[in-house]
This record gives structure tokens, sequence and C-alpha cells, in this order.
């Protein structure tokens, strides 16, 4: 059953146990976004799940939107549910958020999951991304949410799994174009405090994407991980962006062996 904050952050808790693993959704998306995961890493683990700022059934965002909000975000839910430290999996815009958070409360990050998450882009994707922000400023998410599933899965998952593309795009469509486009922002601009990270990055990482999420793609992971020392890399063959969802079973195999390795389970 979800509950609240008392700053508006919307949550759900599953499973039990001495270890907390915390997951945050991507741009659009909200806590729902998880349930492919939840019940595999439930098994062993206390699951928590929220909407960001902006999404789901959150709050609207109390200031200017930025990694850093959301970073406080989520420390804010930490705290409320005294958890002291949790291992954080972050995808897409949540890996980006993840990262924010390991280099503000590197002590509170018993472990880091970097899924499908951007780093430095080059000139032609910078403008590519930032004139969809553009779109999504003057028209909304529905200006921009069908580019999205052909970006996020493969043609063939899409012609054949046509009930989750109706629920994607629901999720998507939910969102308020006068909160959306900002939140956008941040995957636009966020990318630059990234970069070299600073305080580093220490905790376990695992970074991973999608071999054809050509938005998120392997070299960006690559550069990722080439900064984060002792990070682990996976490239999941044939999937682009939304394999959590399309290969939910592979996704999974990746998240519990880097758990086994670094946490014994």
């Amino acid at each position: 059953m979800a509950a609240v904050t008392p700053r508006g952050t919307t949550y759900e808790s599953f499973g039990s146990g001495a270890r907390a693993i915390v997951l945050v959704h991507g741009l659009g998306l909200n806590r729902h976004s998880w349930r492919w995961q939840v019940p595999a890493l439930a098994a062993g683990h206390r699951v928590i799940t929220f909407d960001l700022y902006g999404h789901g059934e959150s709050s609207v965002p109390p200031a200017t939107p930025s990694l850093t909000l959301f970073s406080e975000q989520l420390a804010e839910l930490m705290d409320h549910l005294d958890t002291a430290s949790a291992l954080v999996f972050g995808f897409s815009l949540g890996g980006m958020i993840a990262r924010r958070f390991a280099m503000d409360h590197g002590h509170r990050v018993a472990a880091l999951g970097i899924l499908h998450s951007a780093h430095a882009r080059d000139k032609a994707a910078h403008e590519a991304i930032q004139a969809r922000v553009v779109q999504a400023a003057q028209d909304g998410p529905a200006a921009t949410v069908e580019a999205a599933l052909q970006r996020w899965f493969t043609d063939g998952f899409r012609a054949t799994h046509p009930d989750m593309m109706d629920e994607v795009r629901r999720w998507i469509l939910a969102n308020r174009k006068e909160v959306y486009a900002p939140i956008y922002q941040v995957l636009v601009d966020g990318v630059t405090e990234l970069v070299a990270p600073s305080p580093p990055i220490t905790a376990p990482t695992l970074v991973m994407t999608g071999e054809e999420d050509y938005g998120n793609s392997p070299a960006m992971s690559r550069a990722i991980a080439a900064e984060i020392p002792g990070s682990e890399l996976a490239i999941l063959p044939g999937l682009r962006h939304m394999a959590l969802a399309e290969a939910p079973e592979q996704f999974n195999a990746r998240l519990s062996a880097f758990l086994k390795r670094v946490h014994g389970g």
C-alpha cells in the first residue's frame, strides 16, 4: 500500500531484509515502472519504490528541478523510513539522480546501480535531446511519446505487446506539460555535473545499458564505468532503453548477480 512522506513523496515498500534497495525511476515514468523487478528483488531485500517529484502521485517539485533537488528527495525519503543506507538503483534519469546522491551522500550508498543512464553527449546528441525538450514545452509529453516508444522498445516487441505500449504511453501522457518540460531539461543539463564525479564515487557499482539503447549508449556506459573505480559493466545484447520491461529475466539476472557478488545475495 502506498504512503506519503511529509514533503509529498509517494512511496511503497515490499519484502523484508537487513538491506534496503531503493529504486529510482526514469523521466516521465513512475514507481510502477519497476513492477518487473520488485518480485525478484524483494525475495531477499526490503525494496522501496517511489515517485519522483512531478511524477505519479508525488507532489510537484518544490523548487526548480535539478539533480540536487531529486537527490535530496531521496535523502528525505530514506530519513522518513529510518534507513541509514541502501543499495540505490537508478534507471535513466534515475541513474543520474543516483550518481548525484552517491556524490552528495556517499556514506548512505551501500551499492549503486546506474542503469540505461546518460553521460556526456556529443553536439548532435545534445541538440537532438534539447529539441525534444522544446517540443515537450510547447505541446506536452504527447509531442514526444511515440518517438520515445520507438527508442525504448525493439520493433518486434512493440508490435507484439500493444498492451504494454498502451500502459507506458499512459504513464507518460499523465505528466503535466508545465512540470514535465523543466524536468526533461534536467536530463539535458545534468550530465555535465556527473562527468569525472567529485567527490569520487566509491560504492560498489553496476553500470548497465542495452546494446541498442542509442540515447543511453554502450559508449556512455563505458565512460561512466571508466570513471568509477572497480565498477562492473554490462551491455544487454539486442535490447533498447526499456530492457527492464522488455526482457526482465535478463535484466534481473544481471541485478541479482551483482547483488550476490557485493552483498552475498
